[in-house]
């Protein structure tokens, strides 16, 4: 039996968190890449094209979200997606996109 779940003003505020988290291109581009499996920093940094400063901002809000998780292994450290059911969302993102495409006539 499915409980009914009522989120609470708390819920949604952790959810627009998740969101934020989201709301980058390059921290979009990352998670792309982390859907292929487990990258270091400096791969993240190249693909990026920005310094490590701001590569590694990028990777804490999303490891704060939840989004992701690390690993340090001698000197590097290895970022992987902690759930990659946030692709399910960029499936309905590109759905979105699409419907609007086709809406507009783009």
């Amino acid at each position: 039996m499915l409980m009914h779940f009522s989120p609470t003003k708390e819920d949604f505020e952790a959810r627009a968190k998740v969101m934020k988290a989201l709301a980058h291109p390059t921290r979009l581009m990352m998670i792309e890449e982390l859907s292929r499996g487990e990258r270091c920093v400096c791969e993240l940094r190249d693909l990026a094209d920005c310094d490590l400063s701001t590569v590694s901002k990028h990777l804490s809000l999303l490891k704060n979200a939840g989004i992701v998780e690390d690993e340090k292994r001698g000197k590097q450290v290895y970022y992987r997606l902690r759930v990659p059911c946030v692709l399910n969302f960029f499936h309905c993102l590109d759905s979105v996109l699409t419907a609007r495409d086709r809406l507009t006539g783009l």
